[in-house]
């Protein structure tokens, strides 16, 4: 979607500092909020999609004031909201009753079972397995060029590379669509490419020369490149 959510490839932010000996978590709540996200999802109460679509429905001026696990903490909220695990009126009331007393104790569930079964996640990692159909239209070194979209929802194509000419650098195999998965139309798999393009075909002559991105793309955000010119769109 196209929002302040997109960031890849904008300028004015300042340059990016790493932290010296940064750790794992800031603060035991991130923590937290990590392993909600996994429960939840082990549990099938929603996908990876429709939790990074929730992170984008953040309002933007709460989006750029907040932290990387606190745009988490919002899009679990989100979900967990509407797919009635929980009413908003008792996230308030329990936020409520530990501002008022932060020294409530937490509540405490044990569930061996479900933790098992998120070790195994977290070891298996979030990517599904290939399929074996639709058959992949482009090959390695096929030019392509991303379509020119700017749709309402999800969408794993970013703004920075939309319209821009590139080359088929690998074919991954078939897999879920985000564009569908995150709107609940089904996992609609189709083919995914790892896609090279030029710095200077996506950021223009400032661009560093000679540099290259790699992006994954899924068949529907391409077309075969049969045009010519440097393929800027406005």
């Amino acid at each position: 979607m196209n929002g302040v959510h997109d960031l890849g490839g904008m300028q004015g932010f300042g340059p990016i500092e790493p932290e010296a000996n940064e750790p794992v978590f800031h603060a035991d709540w991130e923590g937290a909020v990590l392993a909600m996200n996994i429960a939840a999802m082990t549990q099938r109460l929603y996908n990876v999609d429709e939790f990074r679509h929730g992170v984008e429905r953040m309002g933007a001026a709460r989006y750029l004031a907040t932290s990387y696990y606190e745009h988490w903490l919002a899009s679990i909220e989100t979900l967990l909201v509407e797919k009635g695990v929980v009413s908003r009126a008792e996230l308030e009331a329990r936020t409520a009753a530990f501002f008022a007393d932060p020294d409530l104790p937490l509540p405490r569930r044990s569930d061996p079972a479900l933790v098992a079964r998120m070790r195994e996640a977290i070891r298996k990692g979030a990517a599904a397995s290939s399929e074996e159909r639709p058959s992949a239209r482009f090959r390695p070194g096929d030019r392509v060029v991303t379509r020119n979209m700017h749709p309402p929802g999800h969408t794993r194509l970013p703004r920075y590379a939309r319209g821009r000419r590139g080359a088929i650098e690998r074919v991954h195999g078939v897999f879920t669509v985000p564009d569908s998965h995150a709107h609940g139309r089904g996992r609609q798999p189709q083919p995914l490419y790892s896609v090279a393009f030029e710095s200077r075909e996506l950021w223009g002559a400032a661009a560093a020369p000679r540099e290259r991105v790699y992006l994954d793309l899924w068949e529907p955000y391409l077309e075969p490149d049969g045009g010519s010119g440097d393929g800027r769109q406005a």
